[in-house]
């Protein structure tokens, strides 16, 4: 069962000014399902499939002489000397749109990419599903704990498959091939144990050195081993908002999930109780809601960026969007009761940052308001924040 994506409209406007296209984003997406209806017209090769990959490899020009133009090379991470013969190929057709290349590890492509095809590429992530797309096909989970636990991968809305049975496969496999596939990781026991405790310290600024130690590695490795997650794309760091550009490059970022499957079976959490009475479960929702956004800016290619906000008296703002001309303040409360406490720190953020900032509060409850000059957002009804985003 296929369920259109958000981001077609992006690809169809790349495909009108970008020879060869690059699809990225995390394994089991939607990419390859995605690709094949979008592009349907379009002929389709795995380089996962040793077949494909050892006659492709074999005589790359006589490849391309048989295949001129509308193919669609899938998992490219595999083969990464074909970007140099993509290159060479697209030069001499010069046709928009002929050739898409797609890969689920964004450290092994973008360096061959930005070498052998500047200017001729276009870039689009593909992420799970975001809550937008789930409510448009009417497959999204009302509570917002059973959401965040079922997360938001294709395959546990089109096959008979349950979330904690999905995840276990789903790490393993990432642990024993794609992990290695980037860095040849001898102990996987321990890289599992890491991703465990990254798990646990989601939504807080993340020290590496501590980090390294709770795992008995060297922070190099430990640095190592959070670079080879976010080229996987299985975590993103928010960087700190400051005023100062300079100054957000030096501070430390805190680490997310792009889902929230993934961070709750890292967590060993099953259960809406589980959940619900884990000590992080603030934290949990917090990542849910700044996962959307991150899904949003990368549907619509907004060129928003996103922050976090924190001083060293301990003011702090969950999420800011930067739009270039305004900046918008984000407070994330798992809680479904509205208090006056809710806003507290807009108060802070308008004396000292930004006093023409109206805030908003996205929490657990059901109801939107308006309350003075800020508003309260449900969780359900992000398109009211999303709307104010240019």
């Amino acid at each position: 069962m296929y369920f259109k994506r958000n981001v077609s409209s992006q690809i169809a406007k790349l495909q009108k000014g970008f020879p060869v296209i690059s699809v990225t984003g995390p394994r089991q997406s939607g990419k390859t399902t995605f690709l094949q209806h979008h592009f349907s017209n379009y002929t389709y090769f795995n380089l996962e499939n040793p077949q494909t990959k050892e006659f492709i490899e074999s005589d790359p020009q006589q490849f391309f002489k048989t295949n001129p133009k509308n193919i669609i090379i899938d998992e490219v991470q595999r083969l990464p000397e074909l970007l140099s013969y993509i290159q060479v190929h697209v030069d001499e057709q010069q046709k928009m749109g002929s050739i898409v290349i797609s890969g689920s590890q964004n450290l092994l492509i973008s360096e061959k990419i930005s070498q052998s095809l500047a200017g001729r590429a276009g870039y689009q992530n593909i992420f799970p599903f975001s809550l937008k797309e789930l409510v448009t096909h009417k497959l999204n989970f009302f509570n917002r704990y059973e959401q965040i636990l079922n997360g938001f991968y294709p395959a546990l809305y089109t096959r008979d498959i349950g979330s904690t049975l999905f995840y276990s496969r789903y790490l393993a496999t990432y642990v024993e091939r794609d992990a290695r596939m980037i860095k040849n990781i001898q102990n996987l026991s321990q890289f599992q144990k890491f991703m465990g405790l990254l798990a646990g310290r989601v939504g807080q600024v993340v020290n590496v050195s501590s980090l390294a130690n709770d795992t008995g590695i060297a922070p190099n490795t430990a640095e190592d081993w959070i670079s080879i997650l976010e080229a996987s794309y299985i975590v993103y760091r928010l960087q700190p908002y400051y005023k100062n550009v300079g100054k957000r490059l030096i501070k430390s970022p805190k680490i997310f999930f792009y889902d929230t499957g993934v961070l709750c079976s890292l967590l060993n959490l099953s259960t809406v109780n589980e959940l619900t009475n884990h000590y992080a479960v603030g934290s949990i929702f917090e990542n849910f809601i700044i996962s959307e956004f991150k899904k949003e800016l990368s549907e619509t290619n907004k060129s928003a960026q996103v922050y976090f906000y924190r001083d060293n008296h301990g003011n702090e703002i969950d999420l800011v969007v930067d739009t270039g001309g305004n900046l918008i303040p984000i407070e994330v409360k798992s809680s479904a009761t509205y208090r006056n406490t809710l806003f507290k720190g807009f108060d802070y953020w308008k004396k000292n940052i930004d006093e023409k900032a109206n805030g908003f509060v996205v929490y657990g409850g059901e109801n939107s308001q308006k309350i003075q000059s800020n508003e309260l957002v449900s969780w359900m009804n992000l398109q009211k924040v999303f709307a104010k985003i240019s």
